[in-house]
């Protein structure tokens, strides 16, 4: 008997994802950070800005080896992830490589996705010579920790603290990550 196959994907991004980017990266603020940031910043993330921002950054990257995944059911973006150098003050923007943000949509979260664009962003790296990934999240995130955890990611000793008003009243605890990307 032939079962159905799933219908999902990573590609680079396209300007038309832009968004869908935006309205996910906003749902997953929301849903994912309400304990570390107050909620009427939360409330006011400029989706259309975010788009913008989004639209430019996949049209038209700062750097050659700056790029935007997403992951797609059938055409729908259902999360992304970001992929460039690291600019870590203690980094070797030639051999480390960079994951920005990894982010599912919290609806469909648990199928795969996060997966997927986990091993198409360290694929990625690999193909742009980075011999080290480097990724920095929530001191807090522990579904996030340990997913990468279990992926072979581990605490290099690196913590930094986001302001996130810039005036010291919303900061954001964050630790990097890492992983080696030999073959």
């Amino acid at each position: 008997m032939d079962r159905p196959t799933a219908d999902v994907s990573v590609r680079i991004a396209w300007p038309a994802d832009a968004a869908a980017i935006a309205a996910i990266q906003v749902a997953v603020w929301r849903t994912s950070y309400h304990t570390l940031v107050p909620p009427d910043l939360l409330e006011r993330l400029p989706v259309d800005e975010f788009s913008a921002h989004w639209e430019q950054s996949i049209g038209r990257p700062k750097e050659a080896r700056q790029r935007v995944l997403v992951a797609l059911e059938r055409a729908t973006v259902r999360g992304f992830t970001t992929t460039s150098p690291s600019t870590d003050q203690d980094a070797d923007p030639g051999r480390d490589g960079e994951i920005g943000e990894i982010v599912v949509d919290p609806a469909f979260r648990g199928l795969g996705h996060g997966s997927r664009l986990l091993h198409a962003a360290v694929d990625t790296m690999r193909a742009d010579r980075f011999t080290r990934g480097l990724i920095w999240l929530a001191s807090t995130d522990d579904a996030l920790r340990g997913f990468l955890d279990s992926q072979g990611w581990a605490p290099d000793g690196a913590y930094r603290e986001l302001d996130l008003e810039g005036d010291g009243t919303v900061t954001v605890k964050q630790v990097r990550l890492h992983t080696a990307l030999g073959d």
